[in-house]
């Protein structure tokens, strides 16, 4: 009862300081927007010295879709063996895991069975979403069930990660996220979903003012859309230092790809993922794939010119050729497929 009185404590003031930020009253759109909002609890086993061990984890989610779809972080549920998702109204159902990519921080659930009036959120255009807008964030910070918080879009970052086909775009925030926000909601101030919460920057633990959220546009084309060729590798945009390290030709950055996946078109080209993963200027890759230098003649040296390329893949006609230009094992080689 003392633990319920302090939640609901917590979550007034929130929406009182909100109104009192804003010049807004919040309350409606809190009100419905938490309808979709859900607190994931993890159950984990492992056999440590031939003795079963239990742990978990605490994260959020949102729910995208009527049959039982649920977006989150990667991280909240990748060792997950037993996923409860728990609704605003305390109804408890398990999930599984639809699909994951650990890269991007995204996970797709679904629910094993689907409460009747099951509430969805709306999703927007993250890339509408403008530096300086307001965003509202709601899910367990440190346990406390549907909790707000209200901050601003204070930066925008694309990623460097090419995953699935889609550059991951990063929202930066300083709406106050802690540990059991992560994998929960960003809505715009018209309650559109337009980020996934994934971490923050602290050198304490806890919140200090930056946290970081994955576009949702990013996250719908990562998990919800398989098509082309752009969805049959992942890779790494290698910056001009990072070239340096792989001794790129003329220290021109490239693509690094981390992984290949098979029977896809990529794999139909020639393109080799890594096959050995190591930690360099505090990014995790894996090393020994190819690095992709231009296709179509257009260089890879910034993600800035992905969507040129796109463009130029996604433009060829039956019959035409796709040109790769990769260093591979310090030679450079070209592979070709079609016409």
């Amino acid at each position: 009862m003392k633990s319920l009185l302090i939640k609901s404590l917590i979550v007034i003031f929130s929406l009182f300081w909100v109104g009192v930020m804003t010049g807004q009253d919040l309350s409606d759109l809190y009100e419905e927007m938490s309808k979709t909002v859900v607190t994931l609890q993890t159950v984990e086993y492992k056999v440590v010295k031939a003795e079963l061990r239990q742990s978990g984890a605490l994260g959020s989610g949102v729910v995208i879709r009527q049959d039982g779809l649920i977006l989150t972080a990667a991280h909240v549920v990748e060792s997950a063996n037993i996923i409860s998702v728990k609704f605003h109204d305390g109804q408890v159902v398990e999930a599984d895991i639809l699909s994951i990519v650990p890269a991007a921080d995204l996970a797709l659930l679904k629910l094993r069975t689907v409460p009747k009036g099951l509430k969805v959120a709306k999703t927007g255009d993250s890339q509408l979403a403008r530096i300086g807008s307001q965003i509202m964030v709601i899910g367990a910070p440190l346990g406390l069930e549907h909790s707000v918080s209200i901050g601003h879009i204070s930066g925008k970052k694309p990623g460097n990660r090419l995953l699935n086909g889609e550059q991951v775009g990063l929202i930066q925030t300083d709406a106050a996220i802690n540990h059991g926000n992560s994998g929960g909601p960003m809505f715009n101030l018209k309650g559109e979903l337009v980020g996934i919460v994934s971490f923050i920057l602290s050198e304490s633990g806890g919140f200090e003012g930056i946290g970081f959220g994955v576009e949702v546009n990013s996250a719908k084309k990562i998990l919800l859309e398989k098509n082309t060729f752009w969805t049959g590798f992942d890779g790494v945009f290698l910056d001009t230092r990072m070239a340096g390290i792989f001794n790129v030709p003329d220290g021109k950055p490239g693509l690094l790809v981390q992984r290949v996946i098979a029977n896809s078109f990529a794999k139909e080209v020639g393109l080799r993922g890594g096959f050995f993963q190591a930690e360099i200027l505090g990014q995790k890759l894996w090393l020994g794939g190819d690095i992709i230098l231009s296709i179509q003649g257009v260089s890879c040296d910034s993600p800035h010119n992905f969507e040129n390329i796109k463009q130029q893949v996604e433009s060829l006609t039956p019959g035409q050729i796709l040109i790769i230009e990769v260093l591979r094992q310090g030679k450079l080689l070209t592979l070709a497929a079609g016409g």
